[in-house]
């Protein structure tokens, strides 16, 4: 297949990528190489597709729509991976119009290309971040959603329901995932594990909000592409049992689906931190600070719809997870065991 996958650069992106490659599809990598983190890190990942001869890079902003307009009525897109977006939670209370942007704008017009090249299915990311102040575990895509606590949330919150709409008016198939805390080689600089990485070889202390007592549903990198590429074969069906009398925020007699990509193994922070000291052989020394603004105590993802759907739950223990990407991270860095 010929798929478009916007966010190419990206810690999920390149992954994603790689295995679409792998498998024998033409992919369309789109990014713009913005320098929200270390823009170095993005080429370099970038430089790991485009020696593949089935990989094409095009640097666009989504939030340009003449430019993706023009992208999607030159090629002929049978599939569309739309994992670009302004990330963060803490980001959003310092820049918001960085998100409306990206994340509104932008997938306004990654829809209108949807619409009109006829693709047969966009796969969209979402975040666990949308479930915001639900208390009750673990989180079920069939939970009301309606009560974000970061503008980062209320946007992935808002690309659901932009996605419900084409689906409904246009028949297209969406689906959307929610990716619980993604971790691994390649990550993230403004993510915990690489924040912690960097500070505990360097000697510094690491800040540890919520005074540790944070649970986090950690979701190695392997995991998050193989649920993308098992959902991106399966475009979203209409779901004849819906009922509008006591309608169900994850199905639709639209074609639209919306799954949780979780480990449904919650981890303690403190815990996670004990596992990276393992791994890197040194000790933290941590600053505890309260809970930040936009953050949530815990997150636990139920991934029973995404298994009954795919037959796939991930599986990578955080042990494995956090080993792999301290040996990436020592290796990227040039950065010997006994440092």
């Amino acid at each position: 297949m010929k798929i478009l996958v916007t966010g190419a650069a990206g810690f999920i992106g390149m992954h994603v990528c790689e295995r679409l490659l792998a498998r024998g599809d033409d992919v369309v990598g789109l990014d713009d190489l913005n320098g929200y983190y270390d823009v170095g890190l993005k080429e370099a990942r970038l430089a790991r597709l485009t020696p593949r001869g089935n990989f094409r890079f095009v640097r666009i902003d989504v939030a340009d729509a003449r430019a993706t307009a023009e992208l999607f009525a030159a090629e002929r897109f049978e599939r569309v991976v739309h994992l670009a977006a302004q990330a963060g939670v803490r980001y959003s209370l310092v820049n918001p119009h960085a998100y409306v942007s990206a994340n509104l704008a932008g997938f306004m017009n990654i829809l209108e290309g949807c619409r009109h090249a006829k693709v047969g299915h966009l796969v969209y990311a979402s975040s666990s971040s949308v479930y915001g102040g639900n208390a009750r575990m673990p989180f079920s895509e069939h939970d009301n959603v309606d009560h974000p606590v970061s503008l980062y949330a209320a946007t992935k919150k808002a690309n659901e329901l932009m996605a419900h709409a084409y689906s409904h008016l246009f028949g297209m198939p969406t689906t959307g995932l929610r990716f619980f805390t993604v971790y691994g080689p390649w990550g993230r600089p403004d993510m915990a594990l690489f924040l912690f990485t960097k500070a505990i070889l360097e000697g510094r202390p690491i800040d540890v909000f919520n005074d540790g007592k944070m649970r986090r549903d950690f979701t190695f990198i392997d995991d998050i592409v193989e649920g993308v590429i098992r959902v991106l074969d399966r475009p979203a069906e209409p779901d004849p049992a819906f009922d509008p009398m006591r309608p169900d925020p994850a199905r639709s007699d639209a074609p639209y689906r919306v799954f949780n990509i979780g480990n449904d193994e919650p981890v303690e922070l403190m815990a996670y931190i004990e596992t990276l000291e393992a791994a890197l052989g040194k000790t933290a020394r941590k600053n505890f600070l309260p809970m930040q603004d936009g953050d949530v105590p815990a997150t636990s993802a139920d991934t029973s719809d995404l298994r009954r759907a795919t037959g796939f739950a991930p599986r990578t223990p955080v042990r494995e997870g956090v080993r792999r990407f301290v040996d990436w991270y020592r290796d990227y860095y040039k950065i010997p065991k006994t440092g």
